[in-house]
C-alpha cells in the first residue's frame, strides 16, 4: 500500500515507541522484586514511549499541537492540526504481562480525524488508516464484519473498575447486551478494541469514559473500513464525547438501540 508522507511519519513514530515498549515488556516479569514497584516501572515505560512519539512528530511537523495522555495539551502555532497520542494503551495488561497493549496516534485537522495508527508491538500488528484511503493491518486491506444481527455478533466493551465509571449504569447496559448477542469480550485496551472492529474480529464495541487519545485512531480506522461510530445518543461529535458505539451499519444501529433500552 502507498502511504502519504504524514502517515509514514506517524508509522515511524509508533513503531519506534513500540520497540521501546517491547523491550520494557520483556522485563515485566522481573518487576515484582523492584523496590519502587511495578507501577513506577510502567509509568516510566509510558513516559519513554510518549517522549519518543513527541520527538518524532515534533521534528516532522514542528507547528502542530498535541494532546497526549501523560503530558496533556501542548499548543503549537498551527491552529488547524493536533496530534492525539496514547503512548501505552492497555497499561494494566502491560503490567501483568498480557500482550494486549498499543501505541495509538491520530491526526486531527480542523476538528476531524484524518489519519490514525495503532501499533501492538507484542503481536507485531500495525493498523493504519487515512481519510479516503482505506484501513489496513500490516498492509492488508480491512473491512468491518458483515454480520447484520446481534444474535450472531461478538461485541467488545470496556468494563469500569475501581475508581472509574458508573458501575450501576454499565451493569444495566451489559445486561441488555449480553441477552442479545453471541458473545461479549473485554481486551483492556480501547484502541485495540476499535482496531478489532475495523478488522472484523469484533462485530461491534461500546464503552463510556474514554478520551480523545483513546479513540482518535480507532475512529478513522473503523470509518475507513466501512463502519460507523457515534456517541451514545447517535451523534457524530465522537471525539468530544466520552462514550462511543461502533460497528457496521446494522450492528451499530442495533447495539445503540439495545444500550438505550429502558430498564
Amino acid at each position: 500500500m502507498a502511504r502519504s508522507a504524514i502517515l509514514n511519519v506517524m508509522v515511524q513514530a509508533a513503531m519506534k515507541a513500540g520497540r521501546s515498549l517491547a523491550r520494557d515488556f520483556g522485563e515485566v516479569q522481573n518487576l515484582q522484586v523492584s523496590l519502587k514497584g511495578p507501577g513506577d516501572y510502567v509509568s516510566q515505560a509510558d513516559k519513554r514511549s510518549e517522549e519518543i512519539v513527541f520527538s518524532e512528530l515534533k521534528r516532522a511537523r514542528p507547528d502542530y499541537s498535541f494532546l497526549m495522555e501523560e503530558t496533556g495539551a501542548v499548543e503549537g502555532s498551527d491552529g488547524q492540526h493536533r496530534w492525539l497520542v496514547d503512548p501505552l494503551d492497555g497499561t494494566t495488561n502491560f503490567l501483568h504481562g498480557i500482550p494486549m497493549f498499543a501505541v495509538s496516534i491520530a491526526l486531527e485537522r480542523q476538528g476531524q480525524i484524518v489519519a490514525g495508527v495503532i501499533f501492538n508491538p507484542a503481536m507485531d500488528e500495525l493498523y493504519t488508516a487515512e481519510r479516503g484511503g482505506g484501513a489496513f493491518l500490516n498492509d492488508r486491506r480491512l473491512r468491518v464484519a458483515g454480520r447484520t444481527k446481534l444474535v450472531d455478533a461478538v461485541i467488545g466493551t470496556g468494563v469500569p473498575h475501581l475508581g472509574r465509571g458508573d458501575h450501576g449504569n454499565y451493569l444495566l447496559q451489559l445486561r441488555n447486551v449480553m441477552g442479545e448477542v453471541s458473545g461479549v469480550r473485554r481486551l483492556g485496551a480501547a484502541a485495540l478494541d476499535l482496531a478489532y472492529v475495523a478488522a472484523g474480529r469484533f462485530d461491534g464495541f461500546w464503552e463510556d469514559g474514554l478520551h480523545p487519545w483513546d479513540t482518535g485512531a480507532g475512529i478513522v480506522l473503523i470509518r475507513e473500513a466501512g463502519g460507523f461510530v457515534t456517541d451514545l445518543d447517535g451523534g457524530q461529535n465522537v471525539i468530544e464525547s466520552k462514550a462511543l458505539v461502533a460497528g457496521n451499519e446494522a450492528i451499530q444501529r442495533a447495539l445503540l438501540k439495545t444500550l438505550k433500552k429502558p430498564v
